[in-house]
């Protein structure tokens, strides 16, 4: 299982599924991060944290334990 924080900067990735539970899970959604949406990295932060995304045309920042909750391909 690989997650969307494994993903190195550059990378492209297909959304295959969202762990997690209840707010988490509904936020990460809410955000347009549904399965098999292609995510595209752009940029993380020194510390790993936050993580910079294009998702469906637009720049999001999720932080690292949101991106652990994201598995892809």
């Amino acid at each position: 299982m690989k997650t969307l924080k494994e993903v190195p900067v550059g990378g492209q990735v297909t959304v295959k599924r969202i762990h997690g539970e209840g707010p988490l899970r509904r936020r990460i959604m809410d955000m347009g991060i549904t399965k098999g949406t292609e995510v595209y990295v752009r940029k993380v932060a020194p510390l790993g944290d936050p993580v910079e995304l294009t998702v469906r045309g637009y720049e999001l920042s999720i932080r690292k334990n949101e991106a652990e909750a994201i598995e892809v391909e």
